[in-house]
Formats: structure tokens, C-alpha cells, sequence
């Protein structure tokens, strides 16, 4: 435990003016200015802004599918020989969805609580009917929409375009990582 000093008492501050001797009192100076604090930065929704602008560039840029391209896709634990087996449509298909009618976000919709219905019923290998996208003026829509849902889901283990029996490139056959 620190002590204190007592303060100076009347006689100690006598002396301890005449041994200055005389004083000129400065001028009251203004507080010094404190910087001022930056402005808040609302990082998460700048962090939202920039996905989803990551997001719009990806799917405006080049790696966009055309009509005619097929999808294929595959986890790095999952076996090109799977792969292939699914291409040729040998996996029974066990639960199908169409998105012929929907818009771009009612597909979006669709497709993820399908996909999560499909794992839930403990689907392994389902169908999704895109089309082919022949009918606007630009790249299939749809077929791009579901390539990159797809990709971005840990509960698919790889996709391939289907069979021409089971309808091409206008449908995906899914793999789905077990329950």
C-alpha cells in the first residue's frame, strides 16, 4: 500500500513561493479538441453487399451454361466412377421435382425445400427438371440457377445432366449425402 504526501501546508507554500519569487500567470488555453470518433461501419451488411455482388458477377459472367451444355459436378471424397454411373442414369431415381412453371425465386424456393424434403425422406438419388431453356433470348435461366444452388450445398455429393431417356440437358440427376 502506497502513501500519500500530505499536502503542502501554508508555511511550505510561503517558502516555496519566495524561493521562485514572482510569478505571471499564462493565459487560460482551450481544451485541446479530441478527434473525432469515426463514423459506425455496418460490417455485416457490407459483407452481405459484397457475397451478393460476388454472387451477380458469377452468374453474369463467363461461366454461365448454355442451352445444350451439361451439368456435371462432383465433391473431391466422391469417385469419378460415380460419377460416370450417374451420367448414364444408373442410380434409381427416387424422387423427382419439375421447375418448368416457376420464376427464378420461386425455383429457388422449391428447390431448396425439395432438397431438404428429399434428405429428410432419405432419398440418395433424385431428378430435377429445369429444361432447356431454348424458348428465352440468353442463357437458360433455370438450369443456370440450379447449377449454383446445387454446387453450394453440402448435402449434394454430385450432380450430372441426365440421360437423353430422362430428359438430357434439361434435367439433373442429384446424388445426395446420406441422412
Amino acid at each position: 500500500m502506497t502513501r500519500r504526501k500530505p499536502p503542502p501546508t501554508e508555511d511550505e507554500a510561503a517558502l516555496f513561493r519566495d524561493a521562485i519569487g514572482p510569478v505571471r500567470r499564462l493565459p487560460e488555453a482551450a481544451t485541446p479538441a479530441s478527434r473525432p470518433r469515426p463514423e459506425p461501419r455496418p460490417h455485416m451488411a457490407e459483407r452481405d453487399e459484397h457475397e451478393a455482388r460476388g454472387e451477380f458477377h458469377a452468374m453474369l459472367g463467363e461461366g454461365r451454361l448454355e442451352a445444350g451444355d451439361s451439368l456435371r459436378y462432383r465433391r473431391d471424397e466422391i469417385s469419378p466412377r460415380i460419377l460416370r454411373r450417374l451420367a448414364r442414369g444408373q442410380y434409381a431415381v427416387q424422387d423427382e421435382l419439375d421447375l418448368h412453371s416457376a420464376d427464378s425465386a420461386q425455383a429457388e424456393a422449391w428447390l431448396k425445400r425439395f432438397l431438404a424434403e428429399a434428405r429428410a425422406g432419405g432419398s440418395a438419388c433424385v431428378r430435377i427438371v429445369h429444361g432447356k431453356g431454348r424458348h428465352g433470348d440468353g442463357p437458360p435461366a433455370l438450369k443456370n440457377l440450379v447449377d449454383r444452388l446445387l454446387r453450394r450445398r453440402a448435402d449434394v455429393l454430385a450432380f450430372h445432366s441426365a440421360p437423353p431417356a430422362q430428359g438430357g440437358t434439361g434435367a439433373v440427376l442429384v446424388l445426395l449425402r446420406p441422412r
